[in-house]
């Protein structure tokens, strides 16, 4: 199969028939052989029995519905697994990603060989707030990543079939798949400007709150993608540190009183100084930080998953 669609639903009910034939008829147009992968994330109006009436009208239509809302990545995860075709594009089931850019997309990750093709909604149909907060979050995620995307968060993207099967999209971490793909080895990342079209049916199911959680989700996933599998690196680095640098502050405060008392001076008392209880302070919290990265090894070693490793490709094995 050429193409997979996967397409996140939550209380979409209006426009999945519109988007439906949609795409059918740009793939139908482009040759394209497909199949369209609605993941109903735990919707509260008719959108799962839309999508069963979808499914009964055409064998291109598939359809997964969970109990209850777990969130775009977890859609996004869901329908990963299920997909079957040479590429997979993402969108939006809101009408606001435009399907008439699917051929262009197949088209660069099959003829220039992109992993990964990012949309970029150049011209956004948001309020300023939401523009300008979009800025700053995407210039802080392009500057911790390295990946010069103008849009880590457009719903409309297509892959290489081998990067959705090689990575697990987990929380909110739907916002940070380009960083994911790069992490698992799939470093040729495009991005092509795509329409962004007014919202037609429904309402945003995102708030502001979303911006402080992008921030969380990318400081969170910038430490388990460096640090996940060597815990001890972090944790024992700035552990050793702190004890070391307590460690000094409390030999001072030792060396000192010596002298006093070699040369039979009235030497005070250490535990007058407040220093001797910022050092006491910062050498069990630097021991606290080492045990915790000894205990993150030991969690590691025991994982399944300690020594899994994405293997490109195979020769006279």
């Amino acid at each position: 199969m050429d193409l997979s669609v996967v397409i996140p639903v939550y209380n979409e009910e209006a426009s999945l028939r519109e988007l439906s034939d949609w795409i059918g008829k740009v793939c139908t147009g482009a040759s394209l052989t497909y199949e369209i992968i609605f993941v109903d994330d735990g919707s509260s109006d008719s959108s799962w029995s839309k999508i069963m009436e979808l499914a009964e009208r055409s064998l291109s239509v598939r359809g997964i519905r969970f109990r209850r809302n777990y969130g775009k990545a977890a859609a996004l995860q869901t329908g990963f697994a299920e997909s079957s075709g040479d590429v997979v594009i993402t969108m939006d089931s809101d009408l606001q990603d435009s399907p008439d850019e699917i051929p262009e997309l197949v088209r660069m990750i099959r003829e220039e060989g992109f992993d990964l093709v990012s949309g970029w909604k150049k011209k956004r149909y948001d309020s300023f707030i939401k523009r300008s907060t979009s800025k700053i979050y995407n210039g802080t995620a392009r500057l911790m990543s390295g990946i010069k995307l103008h849009d880590f968060n457009c719903g409309l993207k297509a892959f290489r079939s081998e990067v959705v099967k090689s990575i697990e999209v987990f929380g909110d971490m739907h916002r940070y798949i380009p960083i994911l793909a790069k992490e698992a080895g799939f470093k040729k990342i495009a991005e092509k400007v795509v329409e962004h079209r007014p919202r037609k049916y429904g309402v945003t199911k995102y708030g502001l709150d979303r911006f402080m959680k992008g921030y969380l989700d990318l400081l969170t996933i910038r430490f388990i993608t460096r640090f996940g599998k060597n815990p001890m690196h972090l944790f024992g680095s700035f552990g050793t540190l702190m004890f070391l640098i307590g460690f000094v502050m409390a030999g001072y405060l030792g060396i000192r009183k010596l002298v006093f008392v070699h040369n039979n001076l009235r030497a005070p008392l250490v535990t007058e100084s407040p220093y001797f209880y910022i050092a006491l302070t910062v050498m069990v919290i630097g021991s606290f930080f080492f045990l915790t990265g000894f205990l993150g090894e030991l969690v590691n070693r025991n994982s399944a998953e300690r020594n899994s490793y994405l293997i490109r490709d195979k020769v006279n094995i």
